[in-house]
């Protein structure tokens, strides 16, 4: 293999890394974030229900999800931590030169895990505040129409997060094959 590194080559690495640490830096924020946002529920714990709670509630509760704001919480601490993989990746690899070109969507995959995570906590959490206006005591009684919109809300959020997250695995699947290729051409 060629050591010479041409002038594309040291910016595509580049590209990489500021990806990458883009990814960790935000991915540790976030992280920290639902870490903080955690206390929401355990308040809701202590507190209880901000509303009535219906029987069709309590058939079909567990603790976890005795509070609305469980999903969103978990989802910006997962995704966070989930980021970090991500970048952490992408630096690996781009440290040992195993780097392409990024297209449009591989370079805005750390805006949309951004979007999605800060998307489900505002959808999960003030969402919740905003639906319940509509609906009152939706989640508690439940009622369908009001859960659905807000469920939905967040699911769109998440969805988002995913497509970053699928972006941003097709340049570490991308990049990676070139260590198959190298072990490849050592063996002959």
């Amino acid at each position: 293999m060629n050591s010479e590194k041409s002038p594309s080559s040291d910016i595509a690495a580049a590209e990489n890394a500021r990806l990458g640490a883009g990814f960790i830096r935000w991915g540790t924020g976030l992280f920290i974030f639902g870490l903080l946002i955690g206390y929401g529920p355990l308040l809701h714990y202590m507190h209880g229900a901000l509303e009535e709670v219906g029987p069709a509630f309590l058939h079909n509760v567990t603790l976890w999800f005795g509070c609305p704001w469980t999903l969103s919480v978990y989802m910006v601490q997962i995704g966070g931590l989930g980021m970090i993989a991500v970048g952490v990746s992408l630096l690996a690899l781009a440290r040992d030169g195993h780097t392409r070109t990024l297209s449009g969507s591989e370079r805005g995959s750390l805006g949309l895990c951004i979007f999605g995570l800060i998307a489900v906590f505002v959808t999960g959490y003030p969402g919740y505040f905003a639906v319940n206006h509509f609906w009152p005591s939706f989640y508690y009684t439940p009622l369908q129409a009001g859960k659905n919109v807000w469920l939905a809300l967040q699911g769109v959020s998440i969805a988002f997060y995913i497509a970053g997250v699928i972006f941003a695995f097709n340049v570490i699947g991308r990049v990676s094959h070139q260590y198959n290729a190298i072990e490849t051409r050592r063996a002959f």
